[in-house]
């Protein structure tokens, strides 16, 4: 994997890069080759409060967490948890799925690289601010895996290709905790 690590009103040493690497080295051993994603990580402070963001993406996965503490290293730890979390999570889902229908048990483990471009942009148009830009390849996959992509975000909402028809579709979380289903006529 490799690193890129910021810092927002914090100068990132030496130790801290090498501590940040060595934590989220860690999550290799939950892939049989390690994934050649890059690993994004904003580190920042505000009132004496440490924030570590970590995005890792990945082709079929999209691995984010962030975490707040007053200690940047607990911060650290906090954050390598989450993530450590999802992935349990995703491939308990991904491998029971897959003895269900059949198919080869280790789908999780046959991830290949492949980017997801985000840029940030500002852009005014007849009053309206678009803040931010975000540019991703759409992966085809049922309805389901978006939910639990969705949920493994942290997103109301989740934008992808219905493998079945081809077609955009979204999922989205309802006001009584249920999820939706937006696709074109």
């Amino acid at each position: 994997m490799k690193y890129n690590i910021r810092g927002e009103n914090i100068e990132v040493t030496g130790a801290i890069k090498s501590y940040i690497e060595k934590k989220v080295s860690k999550l290799e051993r939950y892939f049989q080759t390690p994934p050649t994603s890059d690993v994004n990580v904003n580190l920042s402070v505000y009132n004496d409060e440490q924030e570590i963001e970590v995005t890792i993406p990945m082709p079929n996965l999209l691995l984010r967490a962030e975490e707040k503490h007053t200690d940047l290293y607990a911060a650290i730890d906090l954050v390598v948890d989450k993530l450590e979390r999802q992935i349990r999570k995703y491939k308990t889902k991904i491998n029971r799925r897959t003895r269900q229908k059949g198919a080869p048990k280790h789908v999780f483990a046959e991830m290949e690289k492949d980017l997801i471009d985000e840029s940030s942009e500002t852009f005014e148009d007849e009053g309206l601010d678009i803040v931010r830009t975000k540019r991703f390849d759409l992966k085809p996959m049922d309805s389901e895996e978006a939910v639990l992509q969705m949920d493994m975000l942290g997103h109301s909402f989740y934008v992808f290709t219905n493998a079945e028809s081809g077609d955009t579709n979204v999922v989205y979380r309802r006001h009584d905790g249920k999820y939706g289903l937006i696709e074109p006529n």
